[in-house]
């Protein structure tokens, strides 16, 4: 997952390929909540990983449940009527599908408990569900502002004769919460009202689906009334696997129907979700059928390529898909006209205000909206009135994963994600995923090259700068000197251009994190020693070793951009590099940081001797035929001879940031 402070994704041009979507994340917590009140022990299969389901899991932990994981494959035993650890105090994030049915389940096993979370959890209202409870006689009481967490539930006698009423017009996870608490106490049967209109029905479908899977038969009439039978008892299934997240596939739908197909590919194939779906944001399809997309679907997974171009405006009354409508704000900015979402209030008290935040951050990219206390009305910009801006996402996964579509804007802008790392809600890789199947003009795709010699620091330089930026890490010193591993492993003479070009050419290299595989084998020691270093640069002076390895070096330019380091990257590699550094230092502070490194390793050195070493490697990398070293005519020359590694990466930072539209 990108944990950075932005993310800039460069305009993407086309999409092909396959992506498989996490677990669902309102089927894995409804799924270990009840697996938690039931008899017996469920192995959940296809868990998502995310932030919502780990404070789910913490939870559970902490109320007495025995969880082992093992990757997405969770095992909990339940409790099975027994009483939860208590009293206790609940730490769950911003996860309102852990909130609310804990809330509820909680309040009725009886016991002592304080329920919290982050600052935005207490401003989404939860007075609604506290007013059914109490009806119930449960005792809750609010430890900041009225009707909203935190909360403190205390035990009580229950009174569950009468019918309990609860609104449904704010949140289906308030009817959710009581469907799934109410069966553990079930004596007798026991009657749910709904009052209101029922928002976001489809996901009462879920928890009833779901409730069935648990042995547990909920009757209804229409969607006002529901009842919980009498004699109900929580029993495992054994096993339940996770489907994919239909609410995650919008993304790539509105991909597929926006893009179009990469050279040799048939669209956008989504993995883990199709026609069998218990979610109702499957329905998304209809809406991005509609919109002009082509769609092919099997039982678990769809096939996506641009139809209509340019998309259909539309006018949809959106109840249906709440989370995944967010999606069609943004495919509006590629419609025919004015496209209106109605029937979304609920937008209002999710992870942020999402109509708010939907509406200024679409006019941030030149489109006219209109803002209704539960619609949105998207006319897209006119032609070459697109612009670009950094999106805020206010710590909402959703709008960060919708706005990414605006990378495929025909201005061919850049669009800047702050906060990226808020989609570990539900979709910890979006961006990865997204990036292997988007694709962009290797033009666009930008380079940060990082030259200069031996030991002025260039590798952790450029290696710190690529994580600050979520951009991919090139080492091409590392190549040189895997080519000269090779050869000598393969008995080859490191003079003999030629012979160490094919031993090049026939490497298989991957690097993860700062290891280096030749092969599946890690050979990061062995290419970092000084012997290595001599033997590498006796190679990069061959032409032919050069060629050999340019085109693997023109690999790593992937979405979404590269930092590159190396002695001639900006030079002869990535000429067209929009920055370019040439990194310095004496040669004196050179040797003094080798010397160092080498003694924290436990080898005898002597600095004179390391300097000396030094000058001569710059001498021969500097007076080379082929790519000699010296800096681009257009890079910025950066002397961190007196510089910290931190304010040499802020200059660097700064540098790049001076290259950006936003």
């Amino acid at each position: 997952m990108f944990d950075i402070e932005f993310l800039d994704i460069p305009p993407l041009s086309g999409a092909g390929g396959a992506v498989r979507l996490p677990g669902s994340k309102s089927i894995s917590n409804r799924v270990l909540l009840l697996a938690a009140l039931s008899h017996g022990e469920t192995t959940v299969h296809d868990l998502l990983a995310s932030d919502d389901t780990a404070v789910m899991l913490a939870a559970l932990r902490q109320l007495g449940c025995e969880v082992r994981q093992d990757g997405s494959t969770a095992v909990i035993t339940g409790l099975g009527g027994r009483t939860a650890h208590t009293p206790a105090k609940l730490f769950l994030g911003n996860a309102g599908t852990a909130m609310r049915p804990l809330t509820a389940a909680l309040a009725l096993l009886g016991g002592e408990f304080e329920l919290s979370g982050v600052a935005r959890m207490h401003e989404r209202p939860i007075g609604d569900l506290v007013d059914a409870l109490r009806q119930l006689g449960c005792s809750i009481d609010y430890l900041g502002n009225e009707g909203f967490p935190p909360l403190r539930l205390r035990s009580g006698p229950l009174k569950l004769n009468e019918p309990i009423r609860v609104r449904g017009d704010v949140s289906s996870q308030f009817l959710t919460a009581l469907l799934m608490a109410l069966p553990i106490v079930a004596a007798n049967d026991i009657c749910i009202e709904v009052v209101g209109e029922l928002i976001s029905r489809p996901y009462i479908e879920i928890t009833l689906k779901l409730l069935q899977r648990f042995g547990i038969d909920v009757r209804r009439k229409g969607w006002e009334q529901f009842i919980i039978p009498a004699g109900s008892r929580y029993q495992s299934p054994g096993e339940i696997h996770v489907e994919g997240d239909a609410s995650s596939a919008s993304y790539f739908i509105a991909l597929g129907a926006i893009a179009s197909g990469a050279a040799g590919k048939n669209g956008v194939e989504v993995l883990g979700v199709g026609a069998d779906s218990i979610q109702g944001d499957i329905r998304f399809v209809e809406a991005a059928r509609m919109m002009g997309a082509r769609i092919d679907s099997t039982p678990n997974s769809l096939r996506v390529s641009r139809g209509t171009w340019p998309l259909k405006a539309i006018d949809l009354d959106c109840n249906h898909i709440p989370d995944a409508a967010m999606t069609l704000a943004v495919m509006a900015l590629y419609a025919d006209g004015t496209t209106s979402l109605r029937n979304i209030a609920s937008w209002r008290v999710k992870e942020t205000d999402r109509i708010a935040a939907m509406a200024c951050e679409l006019q941030k990219l030149g489109a006219t909206v209109e803002e209704g206390a539960d619609y949105l009305k998207i006319t897209p910009p006119l032609t070459g009135g697109w612009k670009t801006a950094p999106i805020r996402t206010y710590d909402d996964h959703r709008v960060a994963m919708c706005f990414s579509l605006a990378a495929f804007n025909p201005a061919r802008l850049p669009i800047r994600i702050l906060d990226p790392k808020c989609v570990g809600k539900t979709f910890p890789d979006y961006f990865e995923a997204l990036f292997t199947v988007a694709k962009a003009d290797t033009d666009h795709i930008p380079v940060i090259c990082v030259d200069g010699p031996t030991a002025s620091g260039k590798g952790t330089l450029a290696a710190l700068t690529a994580q600050r930026l979520g951009y991919h890490y090139l080492d091409s010193g590392a190549l040189y000197r895997l080519s000269a591993f090779a050869a000598l492993r393969a008995d080859v003479s490191l003079d003999d251009g030629a012979a160490v070009a094919q031993v090049a050419r026939a490497m298989s290299v991957r690097f993860q994190g700062d290891r280096v595989f030749l092969g599946a084998e890690d050979v990061s020691e062995a290419i970092r020693s000084e012997a290595a270093g001599m033997a590498a640069s006796r190679v990069s002076a061959h032409p032919e070793v050069r060629a050999a390895l340019l085109a693997l070096q023109h690999s790593f330019r992937q979405l979404p951009g590269l930092v590159a380091d190396g002695r001639d990257m900006g030079t002869v590699i990535f000429p067209d590099a929009p920055l370019k550094i040439y990194l310095t230092a004496s040669a004196r502070h050179r040797a003094e940081r080798r010397h160092k490194q080498l003694i924290s390793k436990g080898n005898s050195a002597i600095i004179s001797e390391i300097q000396q070493d030094l000058e001569a490697r710059d001498a021969r990398d500097s007076s080379r035929k082929a790519a000699p070293l010296k800096p681009a005519d257009d890079a910025h020359p950066l002397d961190n001879s007196y510089l910290s590694i931190e304010k040499s990466v802020d200059q660097v930072i700064d540098w790049w940031q001076g290259t950006r539209p936003f």
